[in-house]
């Protein structure tokens, strides 16, 4: 088996104790349906291109550059050595700022994994003891990097024989849950709708297993692909959901059925003393 084609290569640093280590995409694209856009006078495939917004006319690559809109239609244009004269230390040191609980971590900021493993032999040791050592505190180190052009925050954490590495979102990319939530109202419950919702949660308590993951979007787009390959109609349509649930308690207790769980058994009325 090849080995794994590293994304990045650099050093891990926490405080004086420095490895060597390689990034490697934790995902893959393969598999998935990707489309082209044709013409669809002559079927045949178009390619993008950047066009002159004054002219209309293609621009070639080599008179391409890159340009930030300091006020409006007014550019300053940024020239790729400029940009590779920014020595950063993210560049090529993933320096830790400082270690998180993983509980503590909120996973809306969890965006791209990668896989971190010791560049060569040499660094094994380090890393492998740094490893260690965050798996039994249960903490995930803080740091940023510079990948693909762009700096970013990460957290990197113990996983397996490895770590794992993963970007984060900025803080002004969230939005607030206050300011989607503000109009909802604070719920009152009936305890009886609560006790059989609970019995049907307790029907289908399973595993976290994503090799049982399917993605059903895909798997609709394949089966209408083969559909329209072999001549054949496509698939219909799954129908959409009835509208919103008006007698609760009944739509439970039939799910209740439906899972094969008997409903609660009704309290026995007290017995009068003699």
């Amino acid at each position: 088996m090849a080995a794994p084609r590293a994304v990045w290569n650099g050093f891990l640093k926490v405080g004086s104790v420095t490895c060597g280590v390689k990034l490697v995409g934790a995902t893959t694209e393969t598999g998935k349906v990707h489309f082209k856009i044709l013409n669809r006078k002559d079927g045949l495939p178009v390619k993008s291109a950047y066009v002159d917004e004054g002219t209309g006319e293609v621009v070639p690559a080599e008179d391409q550059i890159k340009g930030y809109e300091a006020d409006k239609g007014e550019f300053l244009e940024i020239e790729p050595d400029e940009i590779k004269k920014l020595k950063l230390t993210s560049h090529h040191t993933l320096e830790v700022d400082g270690f998180v609980a993983i509980d503590d971590i909120d996973t809306r900021y969890l965006e791209k994994p990668y896989y971190v493993i010791p560049a060569d032999g040499a660094a094994a040791e380090s890393f492998n003891v740094l490893r260690e050592a965050m798996a039994k505190k249960r903490v995930a180190a803080r740091s940023c990097v510079v990948l693909y052009q762009r700096g970013r925050e990460v957290v990197i954490q113990p996983f397996g024989k490895g770590m794992l590495l993963t970007e984060l979102r900025t803080h002004n990319e969230m939005i607030s849950e206050e300011s989607v939530f503000e109009d909802l109202n604070s719920p009152k419950f009936d305890n009886d709708l609560l006790e059989i919702a609970g019995l049907l949660i307790d029907k289908k308590v399973t595993k976290f297993d994503p090799s049982k993951f399917e993605d059903t979007y895909e798997d609709a787009l394949i089966a209408m692909i083969d559909a329209k390959r072999k001549g054949k109609k496509p698939p219909k349509p799954t129908p959409p959901p009835k509208e919103n649930v008006v007698d609760l308690a009944t739509v439970l207790k039939k799910s209740l059925a439906k899972e094969g769980i008997k409903d609660r058994p009704k309290a026995k009325p007290a017995r009068k003393s003699a």
